[in-house]
């Protein structure tokens, strides 16, 4: 096992469990106390938990900005983004949601012929001025934080798109509690496109896996794919594909060698 894919099953035990002991992990992952220590020293440097004595415990996260969280699992979010990019076909109309793994899509999406791409992102927008796509965006209040645009409800008629596919951001996926958000303006926004899509994927990496936070954009019933890296640990997949949850794995170890 590669150590970033190694570091995230240990993140997503810390999650599941809340407080571990390091002992537990040397015995879950089968490495030695020092191994532990090091994967331990990193994650603490990327803020995901905290460490007391003989034990970690996990930090529960808050919505960044998207500039700072370009950044995070970058490696991931590309492989995802091409895979979900190699779905769209010539001729389709496509949604692109604001998250940052969606955002990653764009270059992917250049050479396809007669594509249109609905998008709330600006950043999403603005990287396809001057293609030969066609780009309708949302109309509504900007987010600043989000660089997306919300509350359209009122100043955008939904019903007048016919969706083909729809790429979907989640910043929690969790059996119980399906696709969850940090904004509600932002969930409204999902919660339409969802609504009128043939069909939708959360792309999305593998940390935002059994995690929940604030705002529920819709049950995972209502999904058709997740595609995510392949970090994901195997009681995971198995726990979604036991309820009929399809998993897209992307292979990015190559990038880790």
């Amino acid at each position: 096992m590669y150590m970033i894919e190694r570091q995230q099953q240990i993140l997503h035990f810390v999650r599941q469990h809340k407080v571990v002991k390091l002992v537990t992990l040397t015995k879950e992952f089968n490495v030695s106390m020092e191994t532990i220590r090091r994967d331990i020293q990193q994650l603490m440097q990327d803020k995901k938990i905290e460490k007391f004595y003989g034990g970690i415990k996990y930090i529960e996260p808050v919505e960044g900005l998207i500039d700072q969280r370009l950044h995070e699992q970058l490696t991931e979010k590309i492989a995802i983004a091409k895979a979900s990019a190699s779905l769209v076909q010539d001729g389709e109309c496509i949604f692109i949601d604001s998250g940052t793994t969606t955002y990653q899509m764009t270059p992917f999406l250049l050479d396809k012929e007669k594509l249109t791409v609905v998008t709330n992102s600006l950043p999403v927008a603005f990287d396809l001025i001057g293609s030969n796509i066609e780009v309708i965006l949302l109309g509504g209040k900007v987010r600043h934080s989000e660089k997306s645009v919300t509350s359209n409800e009122f100043l955008f008629h939904f019903e007048h798109l016919n969706i083909n596919k729809a790429f979907i951001c989640a910043s929690g996926v969790s059996l119980e509690k399906g696709i969850s958000d940090f904004n509600l303006e932002e969930a409204i926004t999902r919660k339409k496109i969802i609504s009128i899509s043939q069909t939708v994927y959360v792309a999305t990496d593998s940390s935002k896996f059994n995690k929940v936070v604030a705002i529920q954009v819709c049950p995972l019933e209502e999904v058709d794919v997740i595609i995510t890296d392949n970090a994901l640990s195997k009681k995971t997949i198995q726990h979604f594909s036991d309820k009929g949850i399809e998993i897209k794995l992307v292979n990015t170890s190559e990038e880790h060698q």
